[in-house]
């Protein structure tokens, strides 16, 4: 695999598409998966760094046997509404047993389909109902990953989309429609729960999104809060889901990082991991169920390791192999 091939057309900068284009969600899902149940994974916790008005550099390193990485991003609120985009920056790659850089991929773009992957891996083991419709809450990166991952994963048709910018909102419906699906902008998220199995809140955190509780058998991925300061969910709503339902986290990490349960009192340390479901730790999820995501390097991971096999079966068939 030549280092080039993930570059831009000017070997320099990753292109988005082509990043996307390296991680099918049907690669991508079962390459969770495996990270899950692969020993030999080492992620340390994330380093935060707080820059000017309100901004973060994050560096995110991870490794396994045989591929290592480092994710670095930054994420500017500020740039929300002004044509910017809120997270920017890389994942590079390299190959442990010789050092050798095999990747530059856009970060943005692993970050929005591996998100999306998650949430489509935790629905597939733990939502009561998969036939959606679905609701997503937030029309930005993360409300589209999602509508495209759970309907080729799932198989969902319909969603309702709800989002501060009317604009935002239309532009998903839109898309939505242009890939022959059936979408609706909703002006109220809440009053939609109801009839939604399905629901992603995927917002900037800066204001509580959802609040209403969800049905028996819903199923609520959020992953827009990833900080102790952020939340998106109603502390009401995560209580309920904590009493009469079933609370799940991506990693560990969330602990320290779920700002939904913080901010509702709740002992995030006694909710099970989505690795601990994975590997079939004998968790049975009962009512409502909540996936908590604050995002880990580990994804990341992943997604790399699912870019790299992509590019060298890629390589082999230019090659002619």
């Amino acid at each position: 695999m030549s280092s080039a091939q993930p570059l831009s057309a000017s070997g320099r900068l990753p292109e988005p598409a082509f990043t996307t284009g390296c991680l099918p969600y049907r690669r991508l899902l079962p390459e969770l998966a495996r990270l899950l149940r692969d020993r030999s994974v080492q992620v340390p916790p994330r380093l935060v760094l707080p820059l000017a008005g309100g901004a973060s550099l994050f560096v995110m390193p991870a490794a396994d046997s045989d591929t290592a990485i480092t994710k670095l991003i930054t994420f500017t609120p500020a740039n929300a509404g002004h044509g910017r985009a809120t997270i920017q920056g890389d994942v590079v790659v390299f190959d442990v047993a010789t050092g050798k850089r095999l990747a530059l991929l856009d970060g943005p773009a692993v970050t929005a389909r591996r998100t999306a992957a998650v949430s489509v891996l935790a629905a597939q083991h733990l939502a009561p109902c998969r036939q959606g419709p679905m609701l997503i809450v937030g029309a930005g990166v993360q409300g589209c990953a999602h509508l495209e991952a759970f309907a080729e994963c799932l198989g969902i048709q319909m969603f309702f989309i709800a989002s501060r910018s009317a604009a935002s909102t239309q532009r998903l419906v839109d898309h939505a429609r242009s890939l022959g699906l059936k979408a609706q902008a909703v002006p109220d998220a809440n009053a939609a729960l109801a009839e939604c199995p399905l629901a992603v809140t995927c917002t900037p955190a800066s204001a509580v999104a959802l609040s209403a509780l969800p049905r028996p058998d819903g199923f609520i991925a959020a992953v827009g809060a990833f900080t102790p300061q952020m939340a998106e969910l109603g502390a009401g709503l995560c209580r309920h889901v904590a009493v009469q339902g079933t609370v799940v986290l991506d990693t560990p990490d969330a602990v320290h990082e779920a700002g939904d349960l913080l901010q509702a009192g709740l002992d995030a340390s006694r909710f099970a991991t989505l690795a601990d479901v994975v590997r079939g730790n004998a968790l049975q999820a009962r009512g409502p169920v909540l996936f908590k995501s604050c995002g880990w390097a580990g994804w990341d991971l992943a997604a790399a390791r699912t870019a790299r096999a992509w590019l060298a079966e890629t390589a082999g068939m230019a090659d002619g192999r």
